[in-house]
This record gives structure tokens, C-alpha cells and sequence, in this order.
């Protein structure tokens, strides 16, 4: 009898993918230090990732879709910024036990290095929520539905494909759509996939 298959994004291969993943940072010199939660969380014990939407009020990047994030303050690490935007964005709290990884650097066209940590967030709680002025929306999304096949996008702009990965009947983009894709990559099947190429649409290179 075969043993019964793991599901997918189950907490002990997820940590041991990103154990044996060796990271790509990037030089902050000149850029804003920034990091963003990639948080796995369980809604009725399916493994499921936390994406919000920006509100439309904010200066810079409104009404975007979003993992929790948020720029690093004086000696902040990125595991610590992370956790902190994620409990100020969702309400979700998680202990420096519950950081699973890093993936890859990301350089913004608008000026940040984005730092992306892995964390594990456990069942969720119907109960979040993030303030109005930052966020608009919260959403669970299952794990099945953002691991799959990007649409990459040729732009005048760029000679390097825009990311595109389906979300709610429109788009994600990146960097939100590249982190999500190596996380895909990387955490669930351990492949050393890349993604500091992917260009961003250029609605988001302010």
C-alpha cells in the first residue's frame, strides 16, 4: 500500500524546499528596503495564501492587488517587517517560529527591494481585517488556484515579459504575481525557478 501523498503546501515541505533553495538577494543601495508576507494560512484544512487589495486612497500603487507588506524600518530584518505589516494589514499574528523561509529578492520599477518571507499562519480567522486607509480588500486564496502556468506578456516598453497569473477573473502582475509564482515553484515543488526578470506592467512603474 502507498503511503498517502502530503497535501499540497503542507508545512513540512514547504520548510524543507525552502531549507534547500538557495536565495538571490539584491543590493538595497538606493532603493527603499521593503518585505511582504507570503502567508500560508488553512481554511478548512486547505492550504490557501492571503492576498489584499491596496485602497484606492493610497499615493502610490491604489486599488493594486498585494501581499502583505510594507517598507523595513531602522534595523528592522525582513522576517521581523514582515510579521509586523502582516499583523497590521490582516490582524494575522505569527511568531518568529512560524518564518519558513525567504524567497528571492525583487527590485521594484518604482524603488524597492522587496524582500518576500514565507510564513505559516494556520487556520484563519473570519475576523480579519486591516485599516481602511491601507487596505480595501482581504482574500483567501487556495493554493490549487495560483499554482499554475504564467502568462507572460510582451510590452513596447520592456524586452522582458510582464508576469501575468489568472486571479478572480483578471490578473495578478508582478511583483506580486512573480513572488507568487516562485513560491509556487519553489516551496511546493522544489524547483530553483527565477523570477528577478519578470518586468511589471507599466501602470505600476510609479
Amino acid at each position: 500500500m502507498k503511503p498517502a501523498r502530503s497535501p499540497a503546501g503542507d508545512r513540512a515541505t514547504v520548510t524543507d524546499n525552502l531549507a534547500r533553495f538557495e536565495r538571490a538577494g539584491a543590493s538595497a543601495a538606493g532603493l527603499r528596503a521593503s518585505a511582504v508576507a507570503v502567508c500560508v494560512v488553512l481554511r478548512r484544512n486547505e492550504r490557501c495564501l492571503l492576498i489584499t487589495r491596496r485602497a484606492a486612497t493610497l499615493r502610490s500603487h491604489a486599488g493594486q492587488w498585494a501581499l502583505p507588506g510594507g517598507g523595513r524600518d531602522a534595523g528592522e530584518s525582513a522576517p521581523d517587517a514582515a510579521r509586523r505589516e502582516l499583523r497590521e494589514e490582516t490582524g494575522v499574528q505569527v511568531a518568529p517560529g512560524e518564518v519558513l523561509g525567504l524567497l528571492d529578492d525583487y527590485v521594484t520599477r518604482s524603488g524597492y527591494l522587496i524582500t518576500p518571507v514565507v510564513v505559516w499562519g494556520g487556520p484563519v480567522s473570519p475576523a480579519m481585517h486591516g485599516p481602511a486607509s491601507e487596505v480595501a480588500e482581504i482574500h483567501v486564496i487556495p493554493l490549487a488556484d495560483l499554482d499554475v502556468a504564467p502568462r507572460p506578456v510582451r510590452i513596447p516598453e520592456s524586452a522582458s515579459p510582464v508576469i501575468q497569473l489568472p486571479f478572480l477573473g483578471g490578473y495578478l502582475h508582478a511583483p506580486t504575481a512573480a513572488i507568487i509564482y516562485q513560491f509556487c515553484q519553489v516551496a511546493l515543488h522544489g524547483r530553483a525557478v527565477r523570477v528577478s526578470h519578470f518586468e511589471q506592467p507599466v501602470f505600476a512603474w510609479k
